[in-house]
């Protein structure tokens, strides 16, 4: 295969993701990867694929998370550095490559960092991103009890690779998430079009 396109990455994701929440996080990830790629002078659509596909086997075997994804990504022809980017995003829990590019480690960075967004959006009366505030999310941070599935040690390790601030990486997660709100169900009652 050349190098795949965002539709063939899309049709992957759904042939092997049912799950909505899977779908919607998938969909944060690639529009956040693709605001940093803008940001910082880099190819948006190499790395909105990359964060689209970065779960691809999790709804169905996540005992082997980013070992299946490999599999399915080596036996569709996918080239070598997007799935040791993609496989990257599980370094230290179940994959051995280590976030080495910028992209690997925006990746690995923001993986988690979009669960804490989407919760914090969530609890507003708003029930929308497009009023959240890094001041918001940061507030939940502190607060272990609040999206206790966000290992929020992994990011402060990526925003530490990436020697940003978190607070940096929020605001940048943020507007990433804004631009695909409707599509993973944070634009509330706001219904802002951007």
């Amino acid at each position: 295969m050349a190098t795949p396109d965002r539709n063939q990455a899309y049709q992957l994701l759904l042939q092997y993701t049912a799950s909505e929440h899977l779908i919607r996080h998938a969909l944060a990830v690639e529009a956040v990867m693709r605001y940093f790629a803008q940001k910082y002078g880099h190819d948006p659509e190499k790395w909105g694929i990359i964060g689209l596909i970065h779960d691809l086997d999790y709804d169905r075997y996540p005992e082997q998370h980013c070992v299946k994804t490999k599999e399915i990504l080596e036996s569709t022809g996918w080239p070598e550095d997007w799935i040791r980017s993609v496989i990257s995003h599980g370094w230290g829990i179940c994959s051995d490559a280590e976030p080495e590019h910028f992209m690997e480690k925006v990746l690995f960075t923001i993986d988690e960092l979009t669960g804490l967004v989407a919760a914090s959006a969530l609890i507003r009366p708003s029930k929308s991103i497009y009023d959240l505030e890094v001041t918001s999310v940061k507030k939940r941070w502190k607060s272990k009890g609040f999206a206790a599935g966000v290992n929020r040690e992994i990011i402060e390790k990526g925003a530490s690779m990436l020697q940003m601030d978190i607070d940096t990486i929020i605001a940048g997660t943020i507007e990433g998430m804004r631009a695909v709100a409707g599509d993973i169900g944070l634009a509330g009652n706001l219904n802002k079009q951007n």
